[in-house]
């Protein structure tokens, strides 16, 4: 067995401990111990194989498990809490307060109470469904059909209030595709989202109009240049589409690479700001 080999059979041995003992909450030190490595070495090799750290894969597997107990009505924070391995309800609010951006209780309840209003306009590349709250837009993808881009928005907020409504917040992110790029600030964004994730749409909302990064180039810029898998993550789960400018992003290698709304609505897109920047150098 060659090195590549080895050290790939220690990751996939640590991953389903892991998977096995999450509910333990093991130590760095324990979890290297199985894969007879220093904490160090292990901490290393793990982040260059999984694109996370040993502890953030302990917190994602934590905080799926905790959300698939919530989703239950009759099970409490504190309950919560222990059955995921945490000592109290502190320590769960902190887990979801830095992967979900939101507390357990905001979780459970859904959106409960909250008020979002939506409507459908029309973008150079098709339908789009707009949703925004008292403070922000909080939606905005390219729909396919009108009922399945619905029910994704309700997913979002399950527990929420909806009513068909045109505001000020849209009809404002409508017009970017008609107006300058660097009127962006002028819009509210009302985001639910992890600390990493926030980070990632800042970095996005840097690439200037016409021009693209790759995943790593992205990776580097929050400062965790080997995090590019867990960049595509977040890109992948931007809740705002072309104002956050994910489709800006590319492969290292030049391929278009994914998008929610289909490679060729992305082709679209770039060749369309490239085109605009192109008419608006030559009128300079």
């Amino acid at each position: 067995m060659d090195q590549n080999q080895l050290n790939y059979a220690r990751i996939e041995q640590a991953i389903a401990y892991c998977r096995e003992n999450f509910t333990a909450q093991p130590s760095l030190a324990q979890i290297a111990r199985v894969v007879n490595l220093s904490p160090s070495h292990f901490q290393r090799l793990f982040s260059d194989w999984a694109g996370v750290s040993p502890k953030k894969f302990l917190q994602f597997l934590s905080i799926e498990y905790a959300k698939s107990l919530l989703q239950h009505s009759e099970v409490t924070l504190l309950a919560t809490a222990h059955k995921t391995g945490l000592s109290g309800t502190s320590r769960l609010h902190d887990l979801f307060i830095n992967i979900e951006g939101m507390t357990p209780c905001e979780f459970k309840n859904g959106g409960q109470n909250l008020m979002i209003h939506y409507s459908f306009g029309n973008s150079p590349f098709g339908e789009i469904l707009q949703a925004s709250t008292n403070k922000g837009l909080c939606h905005m993808e390219f729909a396919q059909t009108r009922p399945q881009a619905l029910t994704r928005l309700t997913q979002r907020f399950p527990n929420a209030m909806y009513k068909h409504r045109v505001d000020t917040l849209q009809q404002d992110a409508l017009n970017i595709f008609q107006n300058d790029w660097s009127q962006l600030n002028t819009i509210k964004l009302h985001l639910k989202a992890s600390v990493f994730q926030l980070k990632v749409w800042h970095c996005l909302l840097k690439i200037p109009k016409g021009q693209l990064t790759t995943y790593g180039a992205i990776a580097k810029g929050i400062g965790n240049p080997k995090a590019s898998r867990a960049v595509g993550s977040a890109i992948g789960a931007n809740p705002i589409s072309f104002l956050i400018p994910c489709h800006r992003v590319i492969q290292s290698s030049g391929r278009i690479g994914g998008f929610m709304w289909g490679p060729n609505r992305k082709s679209a897109m770039i060749g369309w700001e490239a085109a605009q920047e192109f008419t608006a150098q030559k009128l300079l």
